[in-house]
């Protein structure tokens, strides 16, 4: 999910893992945990990844098995699961538009609890590195499938309709503009009442 999407292991309900797979998680969060530390030092451009590696206490290739480059250090995230099963959640009878907003402002009240401060940082990060704004649109793409899919069994209609994909790119769409706004008016206001807002604008056919 575009705003951003929370690294943490408690972001969404799910079954109790396994020990290894909670080791991966807890691997992943201690590098992104040093990177996002060694960018508020240093800055993103001045933190190469062999030194984020010795920072987590990884390797250099540990580093590059859980993040393929140093962008989706930032860019991958646990956002999409926590928005599916918000939607999921809602009541089957629910317009799918309606279905949509509660259950991103849902998603969003639980990652804005979890990890306020990383999104805060990761949607600076976005605004200001050229090289995490142009990727941004890849994780877009892959939200709005997983957004369709979940729009697909509620509404029987294709997940790859046209229908969908326009829903699925005007909501993201939307949110991340609604970031970018926040980031630029210094993130002083409450993220989650604008994406109220914007989500109150879309419900309505994009009338003002």
């Amino acid at each position: 999910m575009a705003p951003a999407q929370t690294s943490s292991s408690s972001a969404h309900p799910g079954p109790r893992l396994g020990l290894r797979e909670r080791k991966k998680i807890q691997t992943r969060q201690a590098i992104r945990r040093a990177a996002y530390r060694l960018f508020s030092e240093h800055g993103y451009d001045a933190t190469p990844v062999d030194r984020i590696a010795e920072a987590a206490d990884v390797s250099p290739s540990t580093v590059f098995r859980y993040f393929p480059t140093k962008e989706d250090i930032v860019l991958t995230d646990e956002y999409d699961p926590v928005m599916e099963a918000a939607i999921r959640a809602r009541p089957a009878g629910e317009p799918p538009v309606e279905a949509v907003r509660q259950g991103s402002l849902d998603a969003l009240r639980h990652i804005i609890e979890t990890d306020a401060a990383e999104l805060r940082q990761r949607t600076r990060l976005v605004r200001d590195v050229p090289a995490l704004r142009g990727r941004s649109a890849e994780a877009m793409a892959e939200s709005a499938r997983v957004l369709c899919a979940v729009l697909a069994q509620r509404t029987g209609l294709p997940a790859d309709g046209l229908e969908l994909r326009v829903l699925a790119a005007a909501v993201l769409g939307a949110v991340q503009e609604t970031t970018m706004y926040w980031v630029d008016q210094g993130q002083e206001e409450d993220l989650l009442p604008l994406i109220e807002r914007t989500l109150d604008v879309l419900t309505r056919g994009l009338a003002l």
